[in-house]
């Protein structure tokens, strides 16, 4: 081998070496500038609380600045195709929840994205129980006293929601399914004016997040009858589960999780799902979470990405038999 070839093979293998090299060095690098991370909600709510605990946490981590921007609309739709859209390299994330990711493709005949092209899994990061809750006027204390009550006044009592299609409007559902009864659902546009109308006492029975009704419920001015997860929650011990007394083996819960464009290198989706994880094991975050009604809980990307498979198979089922539409 002559010097001059000797040369050029020697430059050709660092050329390779690098260009193997390359994917490592870019997620070992991120992030090198602020991340932007997309609520397809308005300010306030659950996914926007959580996104906000997550924001902060990963700012310190990475030390970078993780910008919230709400981006709501169409149920989630509008954040969400903004995140499809961008460009997949990290630095737009989504803060997705159940109703983004695994109930609207079945309750929206045409998205403006492909919800199974459009996003990389990340992680979970909370589960978020459903509280069911009673008006004081009730005379219901417990959930068997509200299904015998419910069954003896068929059609008479009512449950608002905060949208036709939402969390509470499904789970709302199957507890009519598992328990025969007809409660009048009156649809609300958002968990805020839904909930005050049970306040007022115009509605009789909602299914919420304690995040949204744990003030109210230690105030007492609501009653919680159950909670809907398979574990009592830290924020309302006393609350017993659904499946506890009243319907053995039922689990309902909202969540939100975070998710990158389809397309993000992934090495990039591995360390913020890394990131994420160690974060959420922090025992203070834990504490946040558990008392703003949720459970902080990550897992993996191939994970998560099977829990949005799993309740976007669940909730079709109830979608199509109860015909539910968003007119």
């Amino acid at each position: 081998m002559t010097r001059t070839t000797r040369r050029f093979a020697f430059t050709l293998a660092l050329a390779l070496g690098a260009s193997a090299a390359a994917p490592l060095a870019l997620a070992q690098s991120y992030p090198s500038r602020p991340v932007t991370l997309v609520v397809p909600f308005p300010p306030g709510g659950g996914t926007d609380t959580g996104g906000r605990v997550i924001a902060e946490q990963l700012s310190r981590r990475w030390g970078q600045t993780v910008i919230v921007e709400n981006k709501g609309g169409a149920a989630g739709q509008i954040g969400a195709d903004l995140v499809a859209k961008a460009k997949p390299d990290g630095y737009t994330l989504l803060l997705g929840n159940i109703g983004t990711q695994a109930i609207n493709p079945s309750l929206y005949a045409k998205l403006p994205y492909d919800p199974d092209k459009a996003f990389a899994p990340v992680s979970l990061v909370a589960e978020l129980p459903l509280v069911m809750m009673v008006n004081p006027a009730i005379a219901a204390q417990t959930p068997a006293e509200f299904i015998a009550l419910a069954k003896a006044q068929a059609g008479k009592l009512s449950y608002s929601s905060s949208g036709a299609g939402g969390a509470p409007h499904l789970v709302a559902e199957m507890f009519k399914d598992q328990t025969r009864s007809f409660i009048v659902h009156v649809p609300y546009r958002g968990g805020g004016p839904a909930i005050a109308d049970l306040l007022a006492g115009h509605v009789d029975l909602s299914f919420m997040t304690a995040l949204e009704a744990s003030g109210h419920i230690k105030a007492g001015k609501l009653r919680a009858l159950a909670v809907t997860s398979d574990k009592r929650l830290p924020a309302l011990p006393d609350v017993p589960t659904l499946a506890e007394g009243a319907l053995p083996g039922f689990n309902a819960i909202s969540w939100i999780g975070l998710l990158a464009p389809a397309g993000t290198p992934q090495d990039t989706v591995d360390k913020i799902s890394a990131d994420l994880r160690a974060v959420l094991a922090d025992e203070a975050v834990k504490a946040r979470f558990a008392a703003l009604g949720g459970v902080a809980r990550a897992n993996s990307p191939k994970d998560f990405g099977k829990l949005i498979a799993a309740d976007r198979t669940r909730y079709a089922e109830i979608i199509r038999s109860r015909k539910i539409t968003t007119q």
